[in-house]
């Protein structure tokens, strides 16, 4: 009789951890970016659960936001779009603000989408915006979040 009891409450947790995790982040520290001449609104996703979490299931995002994530050390980082429903482009970005390499994202794909070099950030916007502002590897991102760290 117990170990159903417990079987049953371990299943309950279970089930309650996998349908909070189905909710999307919405209360992450925010800043503000700038790129070029445009003003961006982003999430930062820091820790190791913020960033596996990222834009997940989420079904809408304003165009002028974004998130971005935020890693210990320069690495190859590599990205997929698991759970993740809108199509997204990625910009693997320097210390200094600098991309390094666009890369459109498919939703729910596993693909994976790796930077050119060793960064220790990533900005996630809806896919186009890049483009459509004519933003392009080799642009450099700024504000107080880049300003520290060039």
């Amino acid at each position: 009789m117990f170990q159903r009891f417990f079987a049953f409450l371990a299943l309950s947790a279970t089930l309650l951890t996998f349908a909070q995790a189905q909710e999307p982040q919405s209360n992450l520290q925010r800043t503000k970016l700038s790129a070029g001449m445009y003003q961006i609104d982003v999430q930062i996703a820091q820790t190791p659960e913020q960033r596996q979490i990222g834009l997940m299931f989420r079904k809408e995002m304003p165009q002028a936001e974004g998130m971005i994530f935020v890693f210990e050390q320069p690495a190859t980082q590599c990205f997929w779009m698991k759970n993740t429903l809108l199509p997204l482009t990625a910009a693997f970005v320097a210390d200094d603000g600098r991309i390094v390499n666009l890369v459109d994202m498919k939703p729910m794909s596993e693909d994976s989408h790796c930077s050119k070099e060793p960064v220790r950030f990533v900005l996630e916007m809806n896919q186009g915006w890049f483009a459509r502002k004519n933003i392009k590897e080799g642009s450099r991102l700024g504000g107080e979040f880049f300003a520290s760290r060039r």
